[in-house]
């Protein structure tokens, strides 16, 4: 048989499966980026191109560079990624740390290390810390006690914060497991491979183990009642500074035993 009658339309078996092949793009395409986002809840009210964008894990709006960005409901976010390169010289790093040390360390230890209800900083992105502050600044995140400390602070006073705490080294596990215990499985599954039938992407994918997403903090020894209560502040909205939404349309989707297995997971990882 020559390759030309092969590769022909006249050939049923070149023509189906061509034909099966399209078919099953098609429907793929339909249920992932249609019937699956339009089962969120939030469907209607965003309307179907974002929500398509939202699956997609992609701005639902061309986005022109780095810098502040005014935004409003459903996304409130300051700063999108890429950031403006936060160079860790050694006075920016000392100046953030005369100001962590004078209007940070009650909180957040005075190296940035594991606290109860606060995020250990120690290590954390700079980018990551420095979106925060804004963040925090504008009034876009909020809490009674960051926003008073941080209100008044310059933009090189951010830069400087952020240096100086990702220049610190991670803390080790802030709770550690029993010995001979494992992870929960459960908690691993949905870190390491999510759970695509319920639009549950990875966690991995961006906080750092698998791939880092601009803006996704590292989250390995944090307090896990820290890490709870931040999750279950982006399921009910009280938290939406989350780029796109992402993180609320991942964590709708789990349980409370859920949530809260991966924020032990997160907190006994070094």
């Amino acid at each position: 048989m020559s390759q030309e009658r092969v590769f022909s339309l006249r050939n049923p078996w070149f023509t189906v499966s061509v034909g099966g092949t399209l078919a099953i793009a098609v429907a793929g395409i339909l249920i992932g980026f249609i019937w699956l986002p339009s089962a969120n809840s939030a469907f209607s009210e965003r309307g179907l191109w974002a929500t398509i964008c939202s699956a997609a894990g992609v701005p639902s709006s061309w986005y022109g560079g780095g810098g502040n960005v005014g935004g409003t409901a459903p996304s409130d976010v300051v700063v999108l990624p890429p950031l403006r390169s936060v160079r860790a010289d050694a006075n920016s790093i000392g100046r953030g740390a005369t100001i962590a040390t004078q209007n940070c360390s009650m909180c957040h230890g005075v190296q940035g290390t594991v606290q109860v209800t606060a995020p250990a900083l120690a290590g954390q992105y700079a980018d990551v810390a420095y979106k925060e502050l804004r963040d925090y600044q504008m009034g876009l995140r909020q809490n009674a006690v960051m926003q008073p400390i941080i209100a008044a602070r310059s933009e090189q006073d951010l830069h400087d914060l952020a240096a100086y705490y990702a220049s610190l080294p991670r803390a080790g596990a802030a709770e550690v497991l029993p010995s001979g215990a494992k992870p929960d499985a459960t908690a691993v599954k949905l870190a390491m491979q999510g759970d695509p039938l319920r639009n549950i992407a990875p966690c991995a994918a961006c906080h750092g183990q698998l791939d880092r997403k601009g803006a996704a903090p590292w989250l390995g020894g944090q307090s896990s009642v820290y890490l709870a209560a931040q999750m279950r502040a982006f399921a009910s909205g009280a938290r939406h500074n989350d780029i796109n939404e992402q993180m609320r349309n991942v964590v709708r989707q789990m349980t409370p035993d859920e949530i809260d297995s991966l924020a032990k997971y997160y907190a006994a990882m070094q």
